[in-house]
């Protein structure tokens, strides 16, 4: 099988989607398929410009020139190739090669949920809300698609204008080895790597910047708890530098000081700080996947996240649930989480353990082989149908 992936360009910065892409790529190449990566490569985007023009120059580059490279490369690629999107933001492309066997990989729809009002969290400006009607135009002409979730594959078909001739579920596989480890040992490892006393446990948070991660409420939990309780564990938020209104939400904390956030960790301290965590806190709004909730209960690490999919479909019946931050709840909804936080922080080892197992059981669902195969699959049962 010949595979072509269409993937985003390398000066957006992206990380997730090109570790999928590499994923997809390597996973192809180990069954012995003839791969090969397209995506638009910097041109007007490396001219020197102030930052604010810099993403408009991006969309010279990936729908401009690399259209017109696209229908230049078509002229003498393999007929019996088989198209694979990366990504449905890569919509545009589609069309394309919308006539050819392809397929498209849906990993969640907020963005087009936001453009359409549906998420009163995250407004979309004018501009915006035409860049998702351009990415939904392009993705709308797809046949088959592979979504990471039901939820997501949910959100797709009401996006749709038809139904598609391919629409499955496959679930992300773990694409990095996490694994329970002494829990005394990596305690003591990031506690030198960050110079932060973490022996005792800590409440734990990884994830980025964006809106829906509501890491603004993860410190709205943790006062809530510090205050109604005698427990003193710090919090840990891993990820990218905080925006303006989280680093004022730890400046206006009377326990600021133990709230810590660690910047540009490597994979090993990551690995790391999931296994020595007394439990992840991840109240997300919504998701497309949820990686931490998978990634810590493989770490051996009790989880509480929202009670809503896609995060309850990864969790399954092995975390801890507590609402969805709303306008409506938002007076008590730090109270009620708090209390969760207590209740599994107040387990005994033997429940503790009960649910550490629970977990491991959980994402054994998330075995990386697996997913390859199954996607692997699917794409020779496309190509099979145009022969």
């Amino acid at each position: 099988m010949k595979v072509i992936f269409f993937t985003h360009p390398n000066f957006l910065g992206h990380q997730s989607m090109p570790r999928f892409a590499k994923m997809l790529s390597e996973g192809m190449q180990e069954r012995g398929h003839d791969v090969m990566l397209w995506s638009p490569v910097a041109k007007f985007s490396k001219l020197p410009a102030p930052s604010f023009l810099k993403k408009w120059l991006g969309y010279l580059d990936q729908f401009l020139v690399f259209p017109r490279t696209v229908k230049k490369k078509l002229k003498t690629a393999d007929q019996n190739s088989l198209f694979v999107f990366t990504d449905h933001a890569l919509g545009p492309w589609v069309p394309l090669v919308a006539d050819q066997p392809h397929v498209i990989h849906c990993h969640d729809f907020l963005a087009q949920r936001s453009a359409t009002n549906e998420i009163e969290e995250n407004p979309t400006s004018y501009t915006g809300k035409m860049y998702q009607k351009m990415i939904r135009n392009g993705y709308s002409k797809g046949k088959n698609f592979i979504s990471v979730s039901k939820k997501t594959k949910e959100d797709l078909h009401r996006f749709l204008n038809t139904s598609p001739l391919v629409s499955e579920v496959v679930y992300n596989g773990m694409n990095r080895n996490f694994k329970p480890q002494n829990v005394e040992d990596v305690r003591e490892k990031l506690s030198g790597t960050t110079n932060i006393n973490l022996s005792s446990g800590y409440l734990l948070h990884v994830g980025g910047n964006q809106w829906y991660k509501n890491r603004v409420g993860i410190l709205e939990i943790y006062n809530k708890l510090r205050s109604t309780s005698a427990i003193k564990l710090p919090l840990l938020l891993i990820g990218e530098n905080p925006y303006a209104s989280l680093v004022s939400a730890r400046e206006t904390s009377a326990y600021q000081k133990d709230i810590h956030f660690l910047v540009g960790a490597n994979d090993a301290t990551v690995r790391n700080a999931y296994a020595g965590a007394t439990l992840l806190l991840y109240p997300s709004y919504d998701e497309g996947f949820g990686w931490p909730i998978a990634e810590a209960m493989a770490s051996g690490c009790p989880v509480i996240t929202t009670n809503e999919p896609p995060m309850t479909e990864v969790a399954a019946s092995a975390a801890f649930l507590i609402p969805k931050r709303t306008t409506a709840n938002k007076d008590n909804w730090a109270a009620e989480s708090a209390k969760k936080v207590h209740q599994v922080l107040s387990l005994t080892p033997n429940e503790r353990e009960l649910v550490i197992k629970k977990g491991l059981e959980n994402v054994q669902r998330f075995d990386q082989k697996n997913a390859l195969d199954a996607i692997e699959k699917i794409y020779l049962s496309i190509l099979a149908k145009v022969k």
